[in-house]
């Protein structure tokens, strides 16, 4: 942003100068040609009347007398004169090519000039190699034109004065334009500072730090700006926290009559005859229910306040705590329990965090498992990420249902138990670490749960690496 400020402020500067210099620096040529021109013009009149004595007496000491006059002015001026007579003879010439008589009369400007007319032009000299500026003007007294005379002067003079005053102007464009691009690039930090800082204030908010506050700095607008965002995020951090106190308080009161209401329940089982179980027993179940709910509110409300402090974990370490934590109980139900790891496989992710999201995804798998299924916990690196999958072989899910796995409170169909809070409880302590989580169908049958999570320190490969634990045989 800042480089496009500071281009747009150049670009303008520059439009500027060109609409201002470019026409000054034609005009002023224009004028320079046109004053030089003038000027000869009216050399040659002047040197028309001294010559008018000449042109009308053929003398030979007033002939020398103009050569001598026009020599003269040759030398302090740099141009040529050439003086005809009615003919278009020359009879004097300050820089003859070649000496002797010669006739004028066949060129356009003698022939206007002694036709009464003044004639003005710029022409090339391939003699010279130079533009020449000519001016010839008719000698005449009494109505009668007697000859004419023309003044060549090289416009390279002329040409170099002009030359010089672009090169000034052009002078002038460049320091302006230094200037400028001083003035731009303190214009564009003042403007373009306080909004990168409200930008790295608004991805951290967008990261879940709402803590983050962006500097009230720079222009009015901008100030403005951050403290209507800073208003905003304060606000957005006081909705939050009163929701999850909301929760977590809601959570904690209801742990107490639950508590009552089992322990009434557990008293009136034994007064219960047996036409009554099957409604005990549904009590019983939905009163789990209940008690399984609260307890992932609960977990839901820590994982929404807890902050995330990413280290490195031994993703090995970790799984082989889960493999000896839930090999028993799913030995209990006829399940084998496998792990393939990758040796020396590390991830970025908050302490405790990792073995939260395996002890849900292992219990979601456990609950659909058939006797005599597997549960496969493999983890491996893929690129720049640790790639944790929990796999088993149950009857699956439908692609809707996989759409919308991770919402809050929502249950697959036709599924009784269970909160509905467990993946999202997953995918809240996944994403707060900078990973990602999602449910795919199985290579053979039932699902995949797939967590990626950003490398810790490169994994070395060794032959080898991968290794697998089966659970206890039953």
């Amino acid at each position: 942003m800042s480089r496009r400020l500071l281009l747009s402020y150049l670009s303008l500067t520059l439009f500027v100068l060109i609409v201002l210099e470019v026409p000054l620096a034609f005009s002023y040529a224009r004028n320079e040609r046109h004053d030089l021109a003038a000027k000869v013009e009216r050399d040659a009149v002047a040197l028309g009347t001294l010559a008018e004595d000449a042109l009308e007496n053929t003398g030979a000491v007033d002939q020398a007398r103009l050569k001598t006059v026009l020599d003269g002015y040759a030398r302090s001026t740099g141009g040529r004169v050439v003086v005809v007579d009615s003919r278009g003879i020359g009879i004097a010439d300050t820089d003859p090519p070649v000496p002797g008589t010669r006739s004028f009369a066949s060129r356009p400007e003698f022939l206007r000039a002694l036709r009464g007319d003044v004639a003005t032009g710029t022409r090339h000299s391939d003699t010279l190699g130079t533009n020449l500026l000519y001016v010839a003007v008719p000698v005449a007294s009494g109505g009668t034109v007697h000859g004419a005379i023309r003044i060549t002067y090289p416009t390279s003079a002329i040409d170099a004065r002009v030359h010089r005053y672009w090169l000034m102007l052009a002078a002038i464009a460049a320091v302006v334009l230094a200037a400028a691009s001083l003035v731009a690039i303190r214009f564009a930090r003042t403007t373009v500072r306080p909004l990168a800082k409200l930008e790295r204030a608004a991805a951290s908010a967008g990261a879940g730090d709402l803590e983050a506050r962006a500097p009230v700095e720079g222009p009015p607008e901008i100030r403005s700006l951050a403290r209507r965002f800073n208003e905003m995020v304060a606000r957005l951090d006081e909705l939050l926290r009163s929701q999850q106190e909301f929760v977590a308080d809601a959570s904690h009161q209801l742990r107490s009559p639950l508590a009552a209401l089992r322990l009434g329940f557990e008293n009136l089982e034994r007064e219960v005859g047996p036409d009554g179980r099957p409604a005990l027993d549904l009590v019983a179940r939905e009163l789990e229910r209940l008690s399984r709910a609260v307890e992932a509110l609960l977990a839901l409300a820590r994982a929404d306040r807890s902050p995330s402090a990413p280290v490195q974990v031994a993703v090995g370490a970790v799984v082989d705590e889960r493999i000896e934590l839930w090999s028993p109980l799913c030995a209990e139900r006829a399940v084998s329990l496998v792990s393939r790891v990758e040796s020396g496989l590390t991830a970025r992710a908050t302490a405790g965090q990792l073995d939260s999201v395996l002890d849900n995804l292992l219990a979601n798998a456990l609950e659909v498992s058939p006797a005599g299924g597997t549960i496969t916990l493999s983890a491996l690196q893929v690129g720049e990420w640790a790639e944790i999958k929990v796999s088993d072989e149950g009857p699956g899910m439908s692609s809707e249902d996989l759409s919308r796995a991770f919402d809050r409170f929502w249950r697959a169909s036709g599924k009784s138990e269970g909160s509905g809070l467990g993946l999202a409880i997953v995918r809240r302590l996944v994403t707060a670490d900078g990973g990602e989580v999602e449910l795919r169908p199985g290579t053979m049958a039932g699902i995949d749960a797939v967590v990626r999570l950003r490398l810790g320190a490169r994994p070395r490969r060794v032959p080898g690496g991968s290794r697998q634990e089966p659970a206890p045989s039953i």
